[in-house]
């Protein structure tokens, strides 16, 4: 299992735009859908084992903090030519199995992965009301077979922090997992 770890776009950095379908409520959604809120971008996949390790603590994140006020999108960008498991269809069947209660959205040009310079699966990237990036790291320090629970202690941290109008803590540790499946010959110059 090679893990690849997330680039750490720069503290501060406007949310890049999107418009992405949700396969499971078959509708679009945009930044536009999330502002006024502070607003967490989620990059994963269905077959990643370093996601699956944490889908259901995941879950839990969201149950706890969206009726908070956090607002919370998941994006997947991965090829789904060579990926077939991360196709929209099982989109939908993760997010009922996992009952998510956040959109799940599908990158299919895997341009948004791009702009937010996104490189692996799990990746973080948290903003605040006015939709400046504020933490971009781990879930927590859990990872298959490294036999630390999960709780999502980095992420909730930081939650924490920007709910309360508070700038989190600027040691972040970078995300692990595997890495967005580019289609090929379109791999970014930033995931090399």
């Amino acid at each position: 299992m090679a893990a690849t770890h997330s680039n750490m776009l720069e503290l501060g950095t406007p949310a890049p735009e999107f418009d992405l379908y949700s396969p499971r409520a078959d509708r679009r959604y945009s930044l536009d859908d999330f502002r006024g809120n502070p607003l967490l971008v989620i990059f994963m996949c269905n077959h990643c084992p370093y996601v699956q390790h944490i889908l259901k603590g995941l879950s839990e994140f969201g149950k706890d903090y969206l009726p908070q006020g956090l607002e919370i999108v998941a994006i997947n960008s991965n090829d789904v030519e060579t990926y077939p498991s991360d196709g929209p269809n099982q989109m939908i069947e993760l997010s009922n199995y996992y009952e998510l209660d956040f959109p799940y959205l599908f990158d299919e040009s895997q341009q948004v992965a791009k702009n937010y310079k996104a490189a692996c699966t799990p990746e973080f990237y948290l903003f605040d009301k006015q939709l400046k990036l504020m933490y971009r790291g781990e879930f927590d320090g859990s990872r298959p077979r490294n036999e630390v629970p999960v709780t999502g202690d980095s992420l909730r941290r930081a939650a924490d922090a920007v709910l309360a109008g508070r700038e989190p803590d600027r040691d972040q540790i970078a995300s692990l997992g595997c890495s967005i499946k580019w289609r090929a010959g379109e791999e970014p110059d930033y995931a090399s």
